[in-house]
């Protein structure tokens, strides 16, 4: 991705290289642009600030889903991703349910009881032997509740191998699937599941525009409803409830991540926040949270603005 930013102190020059190519190719826009370059820069400087006041690392990637353009802080460094590995396991899901090439999403499962491992919000709490899910009955639990034994049912049924195969097609070598959830002893022998900021926000910016032909617009649909599940995630606190927000946050011990997509009518975005070395986990949700609300001010602006700025208010615009 272009305009990657290693150093939180080269911020503002680095925002431009995106639109100034923009305003060359076509002047009329010359003066739209530079005003949109400010809001970068405005941008920029509050993720400086959230990362300075956070004892921790964060690493931030921003797509702009209508213009293409990009955004990021320490993007390109390798991140623990926690419970966020779990767009991709999803990803394979719908991929072969959609070609037919594996599982379906309505293949039925009988819970065991050597599926069940700890933390497991749902299924920890069904009857092994008994209580039969389908694929699609797994999938919301790992979305709605972050089930950790639903998704290693999951990555049993569809294939760890598979679910990298995919990343690779989609050109995103850093994101790798190495081993189930909690699996304490894989971690420590150094197979940790990981991606960038920067290949998550492409991930889902990829499925978004349908590059590689991975999912089909319907499918596609289907996949994002079903990442907007949850509402309670940290890219979504504090944002107006009627806006779809598609995400999969993740945590460990020092780690607080976020990944999603949030469809604004005009002007759509992903998001991708992680962090590492938290003294304090909870600063890590809480700057999460101060970027996303960074990320939004900034389009919610572009996406009820004119080219000259003036932005229209989402009522019924009766101000003069």
């Amino acid at each position: 991705m272009p305009c990657v930013l290693a150093r939180a102190l080269i911020l503002v020059p680095m925002l431009l290289c995106a639109s100034g190519a923009v305003a060359a190719a076509n002047p009329a826009n010359a003066h739209t642009e530079i005003k949109v370059d400010v809001l970068w820069q405005q941008f920029a400087a509050k993720v400086a600030k959230v990362e300075a006041d956070t004892n921790g690392v964060l690493g931030v990637a921003v797509v702009d889903l209508k213009t293409g353009r990009q955004w990021s802080l320490h993007g390109q460094e390798h991140f623990a991703q926690a419970s966020t590995i779990k767009i991709p396991i999803l990803l394979e899901l719908y991929r072969q349910d959609q070609d037919g090439d594996g599982v379906h999403l309505a293949d039925p499962y009988v819970v065991k009881a050597e599926d069940i491992i700890e933390d497991s919000a749902v299924l920890g709490g069904l009857t092994p032997g008994v209580t039969t899910l389908t694929n699609r009955d797994l999938a919301t639990c790992v979305v709605a509740v972050s089930d950790d034994s639903a998704t290693n049912i999951l990555i049993h049924r569809v294939g760890m191998s598979r679910v990298n195969a995919v990343l690779d097609r989609m050109a995103l070598p850093e994101t790798r699937l190495k081993r189930k959830m909690l699996d304490v002893e894989a971690a420590r022998a150094g197979r940790e599941n990981v991606s960038t900021p920067e290949e998550m926000a492409s991930l889902l910016a990829q499925l978004w525009r349908g590059d590689h032909g991975i999912l089909n617009a319907a499918t596609s649909e289907r996949f994002f409803d079903l990442l907007a599940t949850k509402k309670n995630s940290p890219i979504a606190a504090g944002l107006p409830a009627d806006i779809k927000i598609a995400d999969k946050p993740g945590e460990l011990e020092g780690v607080r991540n976020d990944a999603g997509l949030v469809f604004l009518p005009k002007r759509p975005y992903v998001l991708v926040v992680m962090s590492a070395f938290l003294e304090r986990e909870a600063d890590g949700t809480d700057a999460i949270r101060q970027v996303s609300h960074a990320a939004f001010s900034l389009f919610d602006r572009l996406d009820r603005a004119s080219d000259l700025g003036r932005v229209v208010s989402r009522g019924d615009g009766s101000q003069h």
